[in-house]
């Protein structure tokens, strides 16, 4: 093939087309016309002599094809767009960019408020956006539209960049005065009534099943192999909630170890080890690879895996400086 002869726009229109899988919604975010999108499929498919959308009962569908080039298309955009931004420098101290970040309530708990003061010093006059996996979908993630997300993920799409923050384990909170506080074992935790809190996944939440005790999580995922389920008796998606609910001496809060640490500050209750075993799970980061080279989202990233590295030394020994990270993600 003569490069020479292939318009490079055709690549951007093609992402879109892929990203959107409708004509008139891509002509639309190009502002094109109708026509002039069609006519730049029917290029693009004798480009790639392929069809790479395809009609069907639910729209136009990608071909095989099609799934096949679109990471590659992005990451392609992606070095463009490094290529021919002009090179500045990054200055924290003087930016006054704001930053769009999606977190879950763990990660507003544990790392956020360690975040906010480092930025306080080394960039004080970002302004930070922090949205819920409610806010935000994988397709404002892939556009740029928001920087970044940390949050535990089932599955992400595979054109994002990502990083593992950290892991965490899982504890319980329950009553000093509970009736199960010094014969604290898997019987009694089945005997109890539990809060049950979580919101990781990404969209819009419609409530949960109690009945379906597979799809509430990892704890009760490790009961259902035990063969056992626990008695819930109170949902919520906010991590600050628990310490409260389980002051009532017939509730057991089980709950990520750092968000249990933070709460478990007073005698009235009391952190124990779950009586089964929960695996570990993961806190992760990730972006769209249209932001991968830029100098500003770069800073931001390697900021955050700094203070992650001080939550976690901190838990291990008494306050210390750790070296800042020297590679950027």
């Amino acid at each position: 093939m003569n490069l020479q002869r292939v318009d490079l726009n055709l690549l951007v229109h093609l992402d879109v087309l892929l990203r959107e899988k409708n004509v008139t919604r891509a002509a639309e975010q190009l502002g094109i016309t109708q026509p002039a999108m069609s006519n730049i499929l029917r290029r693009l498919r004798k480009l790639f002599n392929d069809p790479l959308l395809v009609r069907s009962s639910e729209g136009m569908t990608p071909t095989e094809r099609a799934l096949e080039l679109q990471p590659r298309i992005r990451e392609i955009l992606a070095d463009l767009t490094q290529v021919l931004e002009p090179r500045t420098e990054f200055r924290p101290y003087s930016t006054s960019r704001v930053f769009r970040i999606m977190t879950s309530d763990y990660a507003e708990a544990t790392l956020v408020p360690k975040l906010v003061k480092a930025l306080r010093s080394e960039a004080p006059n970002v302004i930070l956006d922090f949205l819920t996996p409610s806010d935000v979908s994988y397709r404002d993630m892939e556009q740029g539209r928001v920087d970044l997300a940390i949050n535990r993920f089932n599955e992400i799409p595979q054109s994002f960049h990502q990083v593992l923050v950290w892991r965490d384990t899982f504890s319980c909170l329950l009553s000093s005065e509970s009736p199960y506080a010094n014969r604290f074992n898997l019987k009694n935790y089945l005997k109890a009534q539990h809060v049950w809190v979580s919101k990781t996944g990404m969209g819009v939440g419609f409530g949960v099943n109690p009945e379906k005790s597979g799809g509430l999580g990892s704890i009760d995922q490790a009961l259902q192999r035990l063969g056992q389920k626990r008695q819930i008796s109170v949902f919520t998606r906010h991590y600050q909630m628990p310490a409260m609910l389980a002051a009532n001496k017939d509730l057991i809060a089980t709950l990520p170890t750092r968000v249990a640490r933070m709460q478990a500050n007073n005698d009235s209750i009391m952190m124990e080890e779950p009586p089964f075993f929960i695996p570990e799970f993961e806190l992760t980061m990730a972006w769209s690879p249209l932001l991968q080279h830029h100098p500003a989202h770069r800073w931001l990233r390697q900021l955050i895996m700094h203070v992650a590295r001080q939550v976690v030394a901190e838990e291990e020994n008494p306050p210390q400086e750790i070296p800042v990270i020297n590679h950027l993600f």
